[in-house]
């Protein structure tokens, strides 16, 4: 099983811009060091807590302070975008990191985000499939570009002047094209069949339930069937939320107190969830009222802390459960104690994976 991080990131609102984002590119630089594979940021607009307001800024920020870490968007929210200007600077970002691009897209889960770019009434999951269709056939085609849709009209056929270059959109590093990820935020996601039917992998969600993770891998299967390949456990990324310590009172203390990072990102997150209709996916029963939610109860459920130890015993048994898969992504939280925080990146790298690999048989 191979370590990679996922950051949306949330910070306590009120912590300066340069202190959080300078704590979020020492997140990165640190996982890097430490053997991670990927480390995928996301980005939001308006939000005074996810401070990010675009990963494809944040990982240029990065990619001369890392060496082998692939570095992706977690994600690039596409209705909020127009896809000339993804197309365009995805393929640079893509050549300027020489292929350690990841590119995560969604429709975009924060509400004031569609709000603010006047899709909030829009059906932006459709929004979404157009913006990657227009995106992969600049990539795919040569101009001139003349493509119709429903939320966009992209054309130089009026102005290209091909003998010297003008009207053409840059194709990316890799190719086909970067590899292309979808976060799987719900119980027996119907866009995990769809994505894994184009190719594409998924990151299932870190405040997702094991029993609710679970059924992502189904509908992947069902989707990779539909074109004929054989879906991959490999390639199934699986976020979480974890704190290794060496003191037991401490990790217990630093993970679950009211007061404590882990709990203030759940607290922000169950907020937005519970108010934005989505209180079933901290809910074990389906049916239970929305009140049963409370940040309590989903930090207990969604967090693993412990000593390196426990810490790998609760790993293997969310394995267990959810079945196996190939990337675990250390959910990135607040660095209230940055000595604190950057051990736990340490322990969970040079302990805890060795021992989760070892018990699975995996180097």
């Amino acid at each position: 099983m191979k370590l990679g991080s996922f950051a949306m990131p949330i910070h306590p609102v009120g912590r300066p811009l340069v202190e959080t984002l300078n704590e979020d590119r020492e997140f990165a630089i640190l996982a890097d060091k430490l053997g991670f594979t990927e480390a995928l940021f996301g980005e939001h607009l308006t939000d005074a807590a996810e401070t990010v307001t675009s990963s494809l800024i944040f990982i240029a920020w990065l990619l001369r302070e890392t060496k082998n870490i692939k570095l992706g968007a977690g994600t690039l929210n596409l209705p909020n975008h127009h896809p000339v200007m993804v197309a365009g600077e995805v393929a640079m970002l893509d050549h300027m990191s020489e292929g350690r691009f990841i590119m995560g897209i969604s429709p975009g889960g924060l509400m004031s985000d569609a709000e603010i770019f006047g899709n909030l009434d829009k059906d932006r999951n459709a929004m979404l499939v157009e913006s990657i269709n227009m995106i992969l056939d600049l990539w795919s085609k040569e101009p001139p570009y003349n493509l119709k849709g429903k939320f966009w009209d992209i054309s130089v056929e009026r102005t290209m002047m091909k003998e010297i270059g003008q009207g053409y959109v840059h194709k990316p590093y890799q190719k086909p094209h970067p590899p292309i990820v979808v976060t799987a935020v719900a119980p027996f996601s119907k866009g995990v069949t769809e994505a894994a039917a184009r190719g594409w992998d998924m990151i299932s969600a870190n405040f997702l339930l094991p029993q609710w993770v679970k059924t992502h891998w189904p509908n992947f299967v069902q989707g990779r069937e539909r074109i004929g390949m054989k879906a991959d456990p490999s390639s199934w990324r699986v976020a979480k939320s974890i704190f290794v310590c060496d003191d037991l009172k401490t990790a217990e203390r630093y993970a679950t107190d009211s007061n404590g990072p882990y709990h203030q990102y759940y607290q922000s997150l169950v907020y937005k969830l519970v108010k934005g209709g989505r209180a079933n996916l901290f809910k074990k029963d389906q049916k239970a009222p929305d009140s049963v939610v409370t940040t309590e109860q989903v930090v207990k459920d969604l967090v693993i802390w412990g000593t390196p130890d426990k810490v790998a015993e609760e790993i293997l048994k969310f394995r267990e459960e959810t079945g196996a898969f190939g990337t675990l992504y250390y959910a990135g939280h607040d660095w209230k104690d940055k000595q604190l925080a950057q051990r736990s990146m340490v322990l969970l790298a040079e302990q805890v994976m060795p021992k989760v690999n070892a018990a699975i048989g995996e180097s």
